[in-house]
This record gives structure tokens, sequence and C-alpha cells, in this order.
């Protein structure tokens, strides 16, 4: 206990008077150090511990003379008044107020405000002149603000707008109730000084006056923080690292700060081991700044990181003996490596995920932002520096043969080419191409100017084929089968979906892939589409057009269905999945392709089936079919507006045999000019419909002819004879039409053969039988595909159930046994009793 008291009694008598000002004992406070900060703190917790009673009472008529000791003794010690902590937080929200003016961040002026306000309201003296001057001058920047949004192409973030929209009220009801002060600080737009009004209480005085006179050395930075000023050099940086290391993602940590201060470092540094260090700290450090995955990064903060992405980038390959890699142990050595010069030193960090979350950021704006504004545009430009960003990855990946990261970065390359024309891929490789470093060379591709797009592709496709993973590789594929379908390559992009199976098992796949999927089968029915291949286009775009959720489907909006509500977290999820606005197939476009292949199908089969009701149950296309139906019913049909209309018109035209009429509707559709070619498209389905015009005609007609002319049907159709004779072998071939071809007289000869009973009952069990078989295969598909789960679990089950058969029967028989053993006793005790009284008889006898 003496020992505590010596120290205390040396911590609280030593030095101090009474003539010391406030102004002193604040910078003599300042001046002490961390260390003495730390020391005091355990002092005063052993001075907590000793208890009242050593500390000798004395007689209430020598109160002033302790008082005056105890005064000594604790001027050494500054303690901040309520007011001064009210000051210091004002202050503070200033100074925040006024750097979010800088980035003009007015959902940071607006907490800050509300919180300026708080602090104003607990303060029951004069208001302070610094609180007149931020309102005021934030009424003047609110104006400029609201000016310029009106002038401004730009339009600025929802959530932004929303705020300045709320300061704007806010601060038109809050500057009504200081309209004097605010006026009398206009006129005279100079701050109090401390001796005009006691009621204020006056900022504190720098720490350490001296600083502003020193010249500053080259290589060091100060910065005030509060009323302390801090050196940064490259003596310190990594000390000053290690501290922002260890605050990053602590609560009440100042993100903003911290980027302020690693922009400092990186300043400093001196080495280039020292800016890999700082680099590999600030980029995660500006990712974190919005930890919100709803709303996407600043544009700005997102071009200074991409720009310092590249930066580290450019130090790795001027300096070859440092290597950044995710597996290597992390250096815990505030001080410059030595290395040796064949030695290779390794930083432990993640440039591809650096690439990645940059990537994904610039995905996450585009889908927040307007695409009908500039504003989408100006950000789409963006593109080409950060597809630069990618290569370079790439290459250097290459360079240290990693091979994993190598594979992301291609992927990630490969989802910005494959969607585009050859001529857009051939414009931004020629680009990026331009911004290369001298002496960059990538041994994937090769970075020629004359490089062919399609080549491009096949080369990134290709090595990921040999080095992805199992995700990758199936990715790389739809992509690849994109592309081909894009360039009108049918053949082979089918091939190529056909050899890889994808179809089986793509249902296992994440969700991203399944959308891709999605795509890339919609692209090969268009594809199919614009070849003339009608019934393969609409084979393909069945599958999803089919199901009415094609928006959906292909990621390109949110489609609920009638009585149906996503939870809050799927709908998030699925919002973050949409596609960004250029990368959207035309669903108009796809319904347009999808209903005209459809009426090229159905109305020759319904022609086909004719009052036949069991052959009219056969539908090919559901949706088409509904479609008509509901315009059949119609009493009155006015003129077509939209594109449903025109081809609804078109098919009831094809089925009265006014196939010109049918070909007016079908060109005068104006979707078909978004299509490349679109008088190569109009003049093919012009000839299809003309075909199918024969077909429905024969169909319709043949029990009424007995022989028709095949110059009369050309003519009738504008069709050259030998396609005439060639439609027809066709239809006899398929048993589609009971006639044969008379090549002397040049007429087709029309059998009147109606099928049997029999025949009618054989087709429909065949039809049937086939619709099973192909359901049956399916179900296996899908039982294959879970069947190693449903095996294990069943292998579980059956060993669970094994082991309880076991205890039941062990405790059937334990249970048998007493049984058993019971009868027995009373077996034995019944023949003891009768026994018993057969002797007691005898003996009586």
């Amino acid at each position: 206990m003496s020992s505590k008291e010596d120290f205390v009694g040396s911590r609280f008598f030593t030095g101090g008077s009474d003539t010391e000002t406030e102004d002193e004992i604040i910078s003599s406070d300042e001046e002490i150090s961390d260390g003495d900060i730390s020391e005091e703190t355990e002092s005063e917790r052993e001075e907590g511990d000793v208890p009242k009673a050593t500390k000798p009472q004395g007689s209430r008529f020598h109160v002033g003379a302790s008082d005056e000791d105890e005064s000594e003794g604790e001027d050494k010690r500054p303690v901040k008044s309520a007011k001064d902590k009210r000051l210091e937080a004002l202050e503070s929200c200033v100074k925040a107020i006024e750097n979010a003016q800088k980035i003009n961040d007015w959902v940071v002026i607006q907490n800050e405000f509300d919180k300026l306000n708080k602090i104003i309201s607990k303060m029951p003296l004069k208001i302070p002149r610094l609180y007149i001057k931020t309102i005021a001058s934030l009424e003047d920047f609110l104006n400029e603000a609201l000016q310029k949004e009106k002038e401004s192409k730009k339009k600025m973030n929802a959530t932004q707008a929303k705020a300045l929209n709320s300061m704007k009220q806010k601060i038109k009801k809050n500057n009504r109730l200081y309209e004097e002060e605010i006026e009398k600080w206009r006129q005279d737009p100079v701050e109090e000084s401390e001796e005009d009004s006691e009621d204020e209480v006056p900022k504190p005085k720098p720490a350490i006056e001296e600083l502003s006179d020193m010249p500053s050395s080259p290589g060091s930075e100060f910065i005030p923080v509060g009323s302390k000023s801090i050196e940064y050099t490259s003596e310190n940086l990594f000390k000053k690292l290690r501290e922002i290391m260890e605050a990053r993602g602590k609560k009440n940590t100042d993100r903003l700060e911290q980027i302020k201060v690693l922009q400092k470092l990186l300043e400093v540094a001196a080495t280039p081991y020292q800016k890999i260090r700082v680099l590999i700290a600030l980029i995660p450090a500006q990712f974190d700044y919005n930890p919100s995955m709803s709303n996407y990064m600043n544009v700005d903060m997102w071009k200074s990181t991409q720009k310092e992405i590249n930066q580290l980038l450019t130090i790795l390959e001027t300096n070859p003996q440092f290597m950044i890699h995710e597996i290597m142990e992390e250096d815990i050595d505030d001080k410059e490596p030595a290395i040796e010069p064949d030695q290779v030193f390794g930083i432990r960090g993640s440039i591809v995920s650096f690439i990645d979350r940059l990537d994904d950021e610039f995905t996450k704006s585009l889908q927040n932002i307007d695409p009908h504004t500039t504003d989408y545009v100006d950000r789409l430009k963006d593109e080409t520096d950060l597809y630069d960003t990618i290569v370079r990855g790439q290459i250097y990946f290459e360079k240290n043969e990693l091979n994993e990261s190598t594979s992301r970065v291609v992927m990630r390359r490969l989802e910005h080419l494959y969607y585009k024309p050859d001529q857009v891929i051939q414009t931004v490789e020629n680009t990026v191409q331009q911004l290369y470093p001298a002496g960059l060379s990538s041994k994937i591709t090769s970075p020629t100017s004359g490089c062919d797009p399609s080549d491009l592709i096949h080369s990134l496709c290709v090595y990921l084929y040999k080095n992805g993973e199992s995700l990758l590789r199936t990715r790389a594929m739809l992509c690849h089968i994109y592309h081909h379908a894009l360039h009108n390559r049918f053949y082979v992009a089918r091939d190529m979906l056909l050899m890889s199976h994808l179809q089986d098992n793509i249902h296992q796949s994440d969700v991203g892939t399944q959308i891709l999927h999605n795509r890339t089968m919609v692209q090969v029915g268009l594809c199919a589409f614009r070849e003339g291949m009608i019934k393969e286009s609409q084979s393909c775009l069945q599958e999803i057009c089919g199901t009415g959720r094609a928006k959906e489907l292909l990621a390109q909006g949110l489609q609920l269905q009638r009585y149906a509500q996503l939870p809050l977290e799927q709908e998030k999820l699925d919002r973050q999945r949409q596609l960004p606005f250029h990368m959207h197939i035309n669903l108009e476009l796809l319904e347009c392709a999808y209903l005209t292949c459809s009426m090229l199908l159905e109305i020759p089969s319904m022609a086909a089936a004719g009052s036949n009701p069991e052959a009219r149950k056969k539908v090919i296309s559901k949706p088409f079919r509904r479609m008509l139906d509901y315009n059949e019913r119609q009493v009155f049909s006015g003129p077509p507006e939209n594109t449903r209309d025109h081809i609804m018109g078109a098919a009831k035209a094809l089925a009265a045999g006014e196939w010109k009429r049918c070909q007016e509707l079908i060109s005068a559709i104006k979707i078909w000019d978004l299509m490349p070619e679109t008088q190569k498209i109009k003049e093919m389905l012009n000839r299809k419909i003309q075909e199918e015009g024969l077909r429905t005609y024969l169909f319709t007609y043949s029990s009424y002819y007995e022989t028709l002319g095949l110059e009369q049907l050309a003519t009738m159709f504008s069709l050259p004879i030998n396609a005439v004779t060639a439609i027809i072998s066709k239809m006899i071939w398929n048993e589609e039409l009971a006639a044969s071809l008379d090549q002397v007289d040049n007429v087709v000869v029309l059998h009147r053969v109606e099928p049997t009973k029999v025949q009618q009952l054989a087709l429909m069990f065949a039809e049937k039988a086939a619709s099973f078989v192909e359901a049956n295969e399916r179900t296996l598909e899908l039982k294959q595909a879970a069947g190693q789960n449903q095996r294990d679990q069943q292998r579980q089950k059956g060993q669970m159930n094994q082991q309880q058969n076991i205890e039941k029967r062990t405790t059937y028989q334990k249970r048998d046994g007493q049984q058993q053993r019971s009868r027995n006793n009373f077996n034995n005790v019944l023949g003891n009793s009768v026994r018993g009284r057969t002797q007691q008889n005898r003996y009586r006898s």
C-alpha cells in the first residue's frame, strides 16, 4: 500500500503550480507520448484500487489548505468539460461536412447535419458563430448544387438525389430560426475571436506551433489529425501501415480517413517494396469503403482503384524479384527485405481477387445506372480501361506460371468478348494494344494487330478447356457456342452443343451458368432462324419462350408470377444476377421470331389434322395456339397494332390460303430492322410463307381433287416448278400426302385413301408410346443425376434400419427368455404345490 501511495504522491504532487494557464496545460498534455498515456491509465487503475479510508480527513476549518494542495496536484491532469467535448464534436461534424462537399456526397452531409443539430440543441449558451457559418455556407452550396443539377444532362444517383431533396427541406426549415445571425455573418464573414465572447469555447491551440515554421524534409508529409500533426516518412511507413491494417474492419473506423492516409503513404514510399505493400493495403481499403452489396462503388474511386491496380502491375513488371501470391507467409518484419540478385521474394496478396472485384463493381454500376441516360454510355466507355487491366493481369500470371489465376482472368476476358461482333472485338483489341507497355506479350493469344477475333475467342476457350476447372470449362464452352451462333455458324454451334452434353447436367450448375446456357440456346435459335431453319429454330426457342418467363430466365428483369411473392433476400439475389442493359437480347425480337416459326409449323399441322379431333390435339406451340384461339374468338378484329397482332393476322390469312396477305403482314413488322441483313431475312420469310402456303393448300383441298397440275400450283404460289415438285415429293415420302407424281402428264395424282379405325388407333398408340418413352428418359436422367446422393442416403437408412432390427430382435429375445423363465418358475411352483398336497393326503390316509 505504501508503494502505491508513494507512486500516487510522486505522480500528483511534482511540479505544477497555480500560475499555469489552461493553454499551457493543454499543450503540455498533448506532448505526452502514447507510452506515457498507457502508463497513466495503469496508474489510475491502481489508484482506483486504493480504499478511500487511507485519505486523511482534516478539520472543516482546514478545508481551504487541503483543497489548495489537491488543486496543485490535479492541475497536471487536464479534464475536459462537457463544453469542450461539445465543441470538439461540433468541429468534427463541420469538418466532415466540408469533406463531403468536396466529393458531393449528400448522404454524408445529411447525416452530419443531423448530428450537428443534436449538438447545438444540447448547448444552453450562445450559438457558436462556427455553426452559423456552417449553415450559411451549406445553404449556398445547396443552391449551387441544385442549379448544377438542373443544367447538367447527367442525373445523380437515386440515393444522392433523395438525400439532396431531404437536405433542401431541412436547411430551409432550419435556417429560418437563424435568419438574423446568418445575415450578420454574411455582412461580416469573420469568425468571432476568443475575447469577444466568453460563451463560446475557443478552438484548442495547436499542440506544437513550431511545426508550421519548420521546413518539411523531402519524402515526408504532415497531416493534421485533430490538433496534432503526424509526420509520414519512408522510415515510419511500415509502422503506420501496420496500425492501419490493425484498425481495418473495427467499429468506428473512418474508412475515408484510412484511404487518405494510405494515399499519403504511397506518395512518400521510396522503394518498390514499400509501394507494393502500400498498394496491397490501399486497393482493398477502397473496395471496403462501400460495404453495401446493393449500392455500387463511386465511379471516381473506381477509376482511382483501377489506376492503382495498373500501377501495381507496372511495379511488378519492372521488378521481377517481387512476386505476389496468395499462398505466402505474412511478412511481419517492418523493414526492407534483403534480396539476392537471383532470388524471388514472395509477398502475400491476391491480384486476381482485385481484378475480379473491379470487374464486379463495374458490372454492379451498370446494373444500377439508368440505361437510357448518357451516364450509362459514359460509364460503358470505362470498359476498355478495365479490359486493359484484365489483359495485363493475364500476361503477368502467365509469366509467373500461376495457372489458377490465369484461368480466372482468361474467363473474365472471355466474358467481355463473347457477345460482341467481330468488328467491336477488333476495335477493342487495337485500342488495348496501344496501351500495352513495351515488351509485354502473351503465350495464349498473339497481340498482333491482324489477329482474327474468332481466333482470339478460340484461343481463350482452348486454354480453358485444357487448364480450367469444371465450371470454367462449362462456361467457356457456352461462350464459344454463343459466339459461333452470333456469327451465323449454326452447324458448328449445334455440333459443339450436342457433343458437350451440356444439356444433360446443366440443371446441376449454379444459377449464373444456367443463365448463360439459356442465353446460348436463344442465340442458337436466332441463328437457325436467320439461316432459314424454321423447325430447328422453333425447337431451340421453345424451351425459353414457351414458358412465358423469358425475361426472368435470361436475367433481363424480374417477372413475378401472379399470386406469387418472393422473399426479400431471394429478390435481392435475383437483382444482383441481372445482366447489364447492353448485354440484353431483345425480347420483342425473340418473341417475334418464335411466333413466326410457330406459325409456319402450326398452320400446316392444323390443316393436316382437318376435322380429326385426335389429330388436332397434337400441339407444336402451346403459346401460339392459345393466342390464335383467343384471336379467333374475337367478334371484331381491328387493324394490327403490335407484333402479336401482325403474326395472328398473318396466321389466319395463311390458313385461308391468302399467302400474299400473310407476306404483307409479316414484312410490315418493324422489329426485323434490328436484325442484320434485314432484306435477306424478309426474302427468306416470303419464300417460307409460299412453301407453307402450298403445303396448307394441299392438306386442306386434297380430298376435293383427283389430280392437280404442277404448273398450276407453281403459278398459284409463284414458285418454280422444281420447288413445287420437291415439296410434294417430300410430303409423299413422309406419308403426309396420299398421292403420286405423274412425270408424263406433269400432274400429281391424289388418292382418296382414308386410314381405317385400326390404323388411327395404331397411330395414336405410337404417339402416346413415344411420349411415354420420352417422359421415362427424362425421369431416368433426373434419377441418375441425384442417384449417388440417394444411394448414400438409402445406405445410411438401411444401416440404421438394420441396427434397429437387431436391437428389436435382441429385445424380443430377452423378453421371450424372461417369459420362458417365468413360465418355468410358475410350473415349478405349481408342481411343487401339487406334489406337496399329494404327500399330505398320503400322510393323512
